[in-house]
C-alpha cells in the first residue's frame, strides 16, 4: 500500500468527526460544507479499507477498528504539526538555536562578557554554550554537533570559514617579588627553562608560550587550566604567560605588560564551510567584533 491517496486534511476530518461525534459539527469546525466533508471521510474509509464509523440518527460512534486508526492519525496530524512548526523556526537566526563553544583558555573569561550583547541582539536564540581544546572542537564541528566555534588561529582545517575577531595579547603572569617584576628586568625569552610554567599538551596557549621563546624545560610542571597555573605561580613555581582576559587578582600575583607580535593572538569565530547559514555566521560575528576591551584591538 502506497501513501498515495492519503490527504492529512481529510485525517483532520476523521478526527474532528470522533472528537465531536457528529459530522456537522466536525463540518463547522473545518470549515467545509457537511456534504464535502462527509464524502472525504467516505473517500478516507475506502483508501483504508476499514469502517471508522457507525452511522446513527443520534450519534456518530468509532468503530473498535476505528479507535486505532484515529489514535493513528492524531499522531501523523501531530508530527506534521510538528514539521510546520520546524519549518516557521528555520525563519529564525541558527534555527532558534545556536551551539557555540571556544577553547578553554578563552571562553570562561569571554562568555560572560559577552553574553548581554547576545542576549540584546538574539532574544529568542536559545544558547549552548561550551569549551574545550581546540582539536576537539574542531573535530565536533567538523562533525556537526556543534554550529560554531571561537579559537585561536591559525586552524589549518580547509573545511572551515573563519571571520576574525579581536587580537588579545599575552601578559606574563610572575610571583610577587620575582625579578623579573623589577624595573629593566628580562621578559618570558630570558626567563630560565625552568620558570616557565606551561598548560599540558592540547591547549594552543601552550604552544604559542613555546613558540615565544627558545628553551622549554619538557620536564617541567605542567597545569590543565588557567586558573591552576595563577595559583602555581602565585606560590612562587614560575612564571607563565596568560591572555590578558584572563587578568584576575590573585594574592601575590603579579601581570607584567609584554611587547611583540608574538606576545598575542587572533581570536576567530570558525564554522564549516558547507553551512548554508553564511549570512548569519557573518552577522554573529559582526555582533561579536562589538565587544569592546581596552587591552585588545578589535577587527573593523
Amino acid at each position: 500500500m502506497t501513501l498515495s491517496g492519503l490527504s492529512l486534511r481529510d485525517l483532520e476530518y476523521a478526527i474532528a468527526v470522533a472528537d465531536l461525534g457528529s459530522f456537522g459539527k466536525a463540518a463547522e469546525r473545518c470549515r467545509v460544507a457537511q456534504p464535502s466533508l462527509s464524502v472525504q471521510v467516505g473517500k478516507l474509509e475506502a483508501r483504508l479499507k476499514t469502517v471508522l464509523f457507525e452511522r446513527t440518527t443520534r450519534r456518530v460512534i468509532v468503530t473498535p477498528q476505528g479507535q486505532e486508526l484515529i489514535g493513528q492519525m492524531r499522531r501523523v496530524v501531530g508530527e506534521a504539526g510538528r514539521l510546520l512548526e520546524l519549518s516557521v523556526r528555520s525563519g529564525e537566526a541558527f534555527g532558534g538555536t545556536l551551539r557555540l563553544s571556544a577553547i578553554a583558555t578563552l571562553g570562561p573569561y569571554y562568555f560572560p562578557r559577552i553574553l548581554q550583547s547576545l542576549r540584546a541582539h538574539y532574544p529568542a536564540l536559545a544558547l549552548v554554550l561550551g569549551e574545550g581544546r581546540t582539536g576537539d572542537l574542531v573535530t565536533a564541528l567538523l562533525r556537526g554537533d556543534l554550529d560554531a566555534v571561537l579559537m585561536s588561529t591559525p586552524t589549518g582545517e580547509p573545511a572551515l570559514c573563519e571571520i576574525p575577531l579581536f587580537h588579545e595579547p599575552f601578559v606574563m603572569a610572575c610571583p610577587e617579588g620575582h625579578a623579573a617584576t623589577l624595573s629593566g628586568a628580562a621578559g618570558w625569552q630570558d626567563l630560565s627553562a625552568h620558570e616557565r610554567l606551561l598548560l599540558e599538551e592540547g591547549h594552543c596557549l601552550r604552544d604559542q608560550a613555546i613558540a615565544a621563546c627558545a628553551e622549554i624545560d619538557t620536564s617541567s610542571r605542567h597545569a590543565t587550566s588557567l586558573e591552576t597555573l595563577k595559583y602555581m605561580v602565585a606560590a612562587g613555581e614560575g612564571c607563565t604567560l596568560l591572555p590578558v582576559l584572563a587578568e584576575s587578582e590573585v594574592h601575590g600575583l603579579r601581570y607584567l605588560p609584554l611587547r611583540g607580535s608574538e606576545y598575542a593572538r587572533t581570536i576567530v569565530l570558525a564554522w564549516r564551510r558547507s553551512d548554508p547559514r553564511i549570512q548569519e555566521f557573518e552577522q554573529l560575528g559582526a555582533t561579536l567584533r562589538r565587544f569592546q576591551h581596552p587591552a585588545i584591538q578589535t577587527f573593523a
